[in-house]
């Protein structure tokens, strides 16, 4: 499988490339200047051949899934540039409207949910689902970290939904369906409350584990 991540020079974008990399994808690390997705590919890639680089239209445009993992700042104008660039992929956005320096605290942006923004700007070019909101990009820069937490995707396209799921698994985690896209409005709106809480227990990237299943 071929994963086109947008704003892959980033931290959740390294990590999610090397993971990818390691278990035999192949990795389009995006940026918005080409020479910078190109440069950062070439350093985690290693000699694999796994990892290429470039602009963020080559992650869009030839991912078969491609991931969107860009500040809350850059989501609506990355997304509105790259919108043309898609041709009916699935969309993985790990996006989180954080409101800096406040990012403890839970903001929902003017659409509900950046994924739900999302959703909104690229239309029929792309099925959005939102997933990877509670994983720590240290743990994910680390390939051989066993993340302790399960991901939650949420996506209208029951299809696209398994699709990602599957994508998440292939990083050594647990996805877990949890419903249409409006859930992401919960998603989202998690991961301050758990950045509030590894402040306050000074706890190292703490997760999402749901009991009861089988």
């Amino acid at each position: 499988m071929k994963i086109g991540i947008i704003g892959g020079t980033g931290k959740e974008g390294r990590g999610l490339a090397l993971r990818w990399a390691t278990t035999g994808h192949d990795v389009i690390i995006g940026s918005r200047h080409a020479e910078r997705g190109e440069a950062k590919a070439a350093e985690l890639d290693a000699g694999r051949g796994r990892i290429s680089g470039g602009g963020n239209a080559r992650a869009a445009a030839e991912g078969e899934i491609v991931v969107l993992a860009v500040p809350y700042g850059a989501h609506g104008p990355t997304l509105t540039a790259m919108r043309d660039h898609l041709r009916g992929q699935l969309l993985i956005d790990i996006t989180v409207p954080l409101r800096p320096p406040k990012v403890r605290l839970v903001h929902l942006p003017e659409g509900n949910a950046a994924a739900l923004e999302a959703a909104a700007i690229v239309g029929d070019k792309a099925i959005v689902a939102a997933a990877l909101h509670h994983v720590s990009s240290a743990h994910l820069a680390d390939p051989h970290h066993e993340v302790d937490c399960d991901v939650l995707v949420c996506c209208d396209d029951k299809e696209k939904r398994a699709v990602a799921i599957g994508a998440i698994e292939a990083l050594g985690l647990r996805g877990i369906d949890a419903g249409p896209l409006r859930n992401a409005i919960a998603l989202e709106a998690m991961t301050p409350v758990l950045l509030h809480i590894a402040r306050r227990y000074k706890a190292s990237g703490p997760g999402l584990r749901i009991s009861g299943l089988p």
